[in-house]
């Protein structure tokens, strides 16, 4: 028995040590999703083909330990790379693969940063469905009370404004981000909000304010090493020294903005430094090279309009085949519930019909042990009453002997009395007479007192003899 608790207790610690080790390799794993996540996020605006890459990997570990959060923000986190590379189709539908996970977990947050995700992806093609997703993304940003959300979700809505040229509205929304960025101490949205508050005030040619604001947001920018804000904050400083005729500046600017378009690879940034050349060299009355950057933006400008076309086509195409496969998967976990339910439904009626059975089992097991006690309980009543039968007969024998005795004994002890009485009774007779004739005078008083003696000595005589004779029951003599 020792030797056999020492088993179990070894085999114990085993599966504890071992379930401890694969705990802690899936909290090491969850980790480093975690982290990269976290910093391709944060290399969004340096380098967003290194955002898409560290998403890669956390998705891999994530669908390795079926890490579903993991598994939804990395879709998420890759198609806001594929996003800042102009790569619209991958990034909705990185997007809606990401809304699939975060839905099916009941994720509220992950979804309403999905939402404020797509709503940037329809910012520059379609301004009403781009508000609906951010009005969506607020609602659930203010009932979760998220800040960080609802700051990011006010700068969007600002850029929708912007670029619908509703500018006061715009820089309200600017404003209402600034003041919760600035809670937050969050730097780096800092720099973005101050360079588009910026933009706001150049369409307001508000110069010189524009021109400070935007220095201010280009110079933190480089410190932070966010490459592309710094190219788009050149753009609009390109723009506005080329309006000022301030030619060697907007020639600088310019090289710096390319420099960097190249560095992040972003299509858009660099065909809008080209149209930027194209009016530097203009106002330069630089027309040879106007012309040819005014061809080449031609040639782009409809490749644009085209791929923004086929994009806006593209975008409504993946949402429908993205909400097919997501009824197929609601379709799919709905069946997989139902087998669920079936598979636990017959093993609660497999395990209640094993308990039947041994409780039916146990019972005939009783049974047949209560059978045998009984058995054995008869048996024990049978030598019982069969010894008890005998003693009332030997009971019954000795009580007829006992009466025969009593009934000698009673006689005896009436004769005892009856001869007593008569032998008694003529003393006493003496004794009373010679106490009258003593009262009368009749007697000679020794005389009445030897005679008294006397017959006091013969009842002392018969009591003698009377208590012998109960003392010697075969004694006869009466």
């Amino acid at each position: 028995m020792k030797k056999y608790f020492t088993l179990i207790f070894f085999v114990f610690l085993t599966l504890s040590s071992f379930a401890k080790r694969l705990n802690d390799t899936n909290s090491l794993d969850t980790n480093e999703v975690i982290k990269l996540n976290k910093q391709g996020f944060a290399m969004r605006l340096t380098d967003p083909a290194q955002t898409v890459s560290d998403a890669s990997k956390a998705l891999a570990i994530a669908q390795k330990i079926d890490y579903d959060t993991g598994i939804a923000e990395s879709w998420r986190v890759m198609g806001i790379g594929n996003y800042y590379l102009s790569q619209p189709v991958k990034a909705i539908d990185n997007y809606l693969t990401a809304l699939n996970f975060f839905t099916k977990i009941n994720d509220l947050r992950g979804e309403a940063k999905v939402y404020n995700n797509i709503g940037n992806l329809y910012r520059d093609n379609d301004y009403d469905r781009a508000l609906g997703f951010f009005t969506k993304s607020l609602v659930i940003a203010k009932k979760l009370s998220d800040n960080k959300l609802i700051a990011s979700i006010y700068f969007n809505i600002g850029n929708i404004y912007n670029s619908k040229k509703s500018f006061y509205q715009a820089l309200n929304f600017y404003n209402k981000s600034n003041d919760l960025f600035v809670m937050l101490k969050d730097t780096v949205n800092l720099v973005q909000c101050m360079q588009n508050k910026g933009v706001i005030y150049y369409s307001l040619k508000q110069f010189d304010k524009a021109e400070s604001l935007l220095l201010e947001a280009n110079k933190e920018a480089k410190q932070l090493d966010l490459n592309e804000p710094v190219a788009r904050i050149d753009l609009t400083l390109a723009d506005l020294y080329t309006r000022q005729n301030k030619f060697n500046q907007a020639e600088k600017i310019i090289a710096e903005g390319v420099n960097l378009s190249n560095i992040v690879n972003n299509d858009k940034t660099k065909y809008d430094f080209k149209y930027t050349s194209f009016q530097l060299d203009f106002k330069r009355k630089n027309y040879e090279h106007a012309l040819n950057y005014l061809y080449n933006i031609y040639k782009q400008d409809s490749a644009i309009y085209r791929e923004n076309t086929s994009t806006q086509i593209n975008l409504i195409q993946e949402q429908f085949k993205q909400q097919a496969r997501q009824k197929e998967n609601e379709i799919l976990l709905q069946r997989q519930k139902y087998d669920r339910v079936r598979f636990w439904g017959v093993t609660v009626v497999a395990g209640l019909l094993l308990v039947l059975v041994a409780v039916l089992i146990n019972n005939v097991k009783r049974k047949a042990a209560t059978n045998i006690q009984l058995t054995n309980l008869n048996a024990e009543v049978s030598r019982q009453k069969d010894n008890l039968d005998r003693i009332n007969h030997h009971l019954e024998e000795i009580i007829d002997e006992r009466t025969k005795d009593l009934q000698v004994k009673n006689k005896k002890l009436s004769e005892y009395s009856s001869y007593l009485s008569h032998q008694i009774r003529g003393p006493i007779a003496t004794l009373k007479g010679l106490m009258n004739l003593e009262k009368e005078g009749l007697v000679d008083q020794p005389e009445c007192i030897r005679m008294m003696n006397k017959c006091v000595g013969e009842i002392d005589d018969k009591i003698i003899e009377m208590s012998d004779m109960l003392h010697d029951p075969g004694r006869t003599g009466f």
